[in-house]
């Protein structure tokens, strides 16, 4: 039986979500998952915190609190944010518990056998002010590559290299901030991925014609000439006890354990479910499962190359099916930045418009090919002019109908027959195409699909003008308010994966109680279901209410001047 694991990139525990975050990665996944579930499909959808590594650790001492308490934190706080906006998880996990390390621990022992683990003397950042070592983000500085000038020892955040912290131009200690930095020979212990190339290409290649196109080419010119050992080892005091005796004091580094959080998070569901399948067998080693991966680019390097090598040689898990990494999302033409007052408050924007216009905003602008921004005007624009116009309107105008002329209910002859109409005939179409698009994971183009039927339901509305049709023959009337009633209920159901608030609201107008079974025929198209839905005929429970608010000028106008407002605040600081 085939099945799906998701993954979403877990959310590194040193800070707050934002609205990049959501449509880089939570949103995608949640979309896939949804609507695979309503196809009937077994899907598990796994993330977790990310909860080791240096940015933690001085953040941590910033804040004067203990490492564990100070990601417990977060942890909660993303789980919240995930909560208010409907991204479900069916495990959310955190990487500092015990039973990831354990995990960890078997991944490490089974690469060290295979002598793919080994150590190796390297250069490395020192602070001659402070006295600390200097690895991957205790030291920034200039980008050898690109220029920028914000480079982490770990990677460059504008051309996406991983960096090799000793080349950095002018290298600045992020915990002293001195410049007076030097280099000095340590011993860490490597993961010999070189040793893994030809091994690699082989599966890698077999992606050319199923990967994104942002994927697959910058992956190919990373690895088509080698593949570079990395450092999996650090001297920090916080992380995972790298089990040998002479690596006494090191701890395994986060970009090492954090991605087999997926695995252990899967284990620990499975467990918490009292489910009888073993985790490898019948999910990551299992040629049956599809494993697919949701990310924003800066992790591309990390699960389309170094995650799959470590599985594929450890035989712990199967390497990946899809990476469907996105792009960036910008505000306003520009990064995110909560230390620049270029962001949103994210528990402000939920409090004044709600998950469903968040999400139905994100969802239509997904940087899927290309970065994409966030402006207030433009967000106002389509939440007005596409969610309220096309699909609120339609439901008000309708139902609202319906209720004030047959409160006893439509009868049954005017529900059934609607998959045999042109109408039904155009929505089977269109439900088809929408499977399509949504199964090659182009929920930005599976939103607008929807749309494109709402338009067509709005048409037929138009068109048939029930209103004239009641004061000369209240049949046709009702017959135009049926079969327009079903095409709402179609769009309800098709619109759960995007916006579930507003899905669930719509269907809880019919006194109709939809089982999953009901659900997968209307949502694989199949429409036909309504026939039996409908035998005894349909009720609408009440009349819509502002289904769709509407966003004010001034409101916009408001918020466009407190982003600039912040900005410029802390740029006078």
């Amino acid at each position: 039986m085939k099945k799906y694991l998701v993954t979403s990139a877990l959310p590194y525990a040193n800070g707050p979500i934002h609205l990049g975050h959501l449509a880089g990665a939570y949103l995608p996944a949640d979309i896939y998952t949804r609507h695979l579930k309503l196809l009937g499909e077994k899907v598990i959808h796994i993330s977790g915190s990310d909860e080791h590594g240096v940015a933690i650790m001085l953040n941590a001492k910033k804040e004067g609190k203990n490492y564990k308490s100070y990601v417990d934190y977060w942890h909660s706080e993303h789980k919240k944010v995930f909560d208010k906006f409907n991204v479900n998880f069916d495990f959310f996990g955190q990487t500092s518990e015990s039973y990831h390390a354990e995990e960890v621990i078997k991944w490490f022992d089974e690469l060290y056998k295979k002598e793919l683990i080994e150590p190796n003397d390297n250069q490395q950042l020192h602070c001659k002010a402070c006295d600390n070592h200097l690895p991957d983000r205790f030291v920034e500085g200039t980008c050898y590559k690109c220029g920028y000038t914000q480079a982490r020892g770990d990677e460059c955040p504008n051309c996406g290299i991983w960096i090799d912290p000793v080349k950095l131009i002018e290298p600045v200690c992020k915990i002293c901030g001195s410049n007076d930095i030097e280099e000095i020979t340590v011993t860490q212990w490597y993961l010999k991925l070189s040793k893994c190339h030809e091994k690699y290409r082989a599966w890698f290649e077999s992606k050319k014609n199923t990967w994104r196109k942002t994927v697959y080419p910058f992956v190919d010119s990373l690895t088509r000439e080698s593949l570079h050992d990395r450092a999996i080892t650090r001297d920090l005091d916080w992380g995972i006890d790298v089990p040998l005796p002479e690596a006494a004091g090191k701890k395994l580094y986060v970009w090492f354990d954090a991605p087999i959080g997926y695995v252990s998070n899967t284990k620990q569901y499975l467990e918490k479910i009292g489910s009888d399948e073993d985790y490898l067998k019948d999910w990551w080693k299992n040629d049956d499962t599809e494993i697919i991966h949701f990310l924003a680019k800066d992790n591309i390097i990390f699960h389309a190359v170094i995650f799959p090598v470590m599985g594929m040689e450890s035989g712990r898990i199967n390497p990946p099916t899809d990476i469907p990494a996105n792009q960036y999302l910008n505000l306003e033409g520009k990064q995110f930045s909560k230390s620049t007052g270029w962001y949103i408050d994210i528990d402000s924007a939920f409090e004044q418009f709600g998950a469903d216009a968040i999400r139905y905003y994100l969802i239509s602008i997904l940087p899927e090919q290309s970065d994409s921004s966030f402006t207030w005007r433009d967000f106002a624009a389509k939440i007005n002019g596409e969610l309220a116009n096309n699909i609120g309107n339609l439901i008000n105008r309708c139902l609202k109908f319906a209720y004030k002329n047959w409160e006893t209910g439509l009868d049954a002859k005017y529900l059934t027959g609607f998959s045999e109409t042109e109408i039904g005939k155009k929505f089977k179409t269109a439900i088809l195409e929408h499977k399509s698009i949504v199964d090659g994971k182009e929920f930005k183009k599976g939103i607008e699909q929807i749309m494109s039927m709402g338009q067509m339901a709005n048409t037929f509305f138009s068109d048939l003008a029930p209103w004239a049709q009641f004061k000369a023959d209240p049949n046709e009337a009702e017959k135009t308010i049926a079969l327009t009633s079903i095409q709402i209920m179609t769009l309800g159901v098709l619109l759960s994966p995007y916006v579930p608030g507003l899905s669930k609201k719509i269907l809880s107008y019919f006194d109709i109680a939809l089982t999953d079974t009901h659900r997968k025929k209307i949502y694989s198209g199949e429409l036909e279901v309504f026939d039996e839905l409908f035998a005894n005929g349909m009720k609408i429970t009440e009349a819509p209410k502002a289904l769709v608010p509407k966003i004010d000028e001034k409101i916009i106008s408001k918020l466009e001047e407190d982003l600039r407002g912040k900005a410029e605040e802390l740029d006078n600081v």
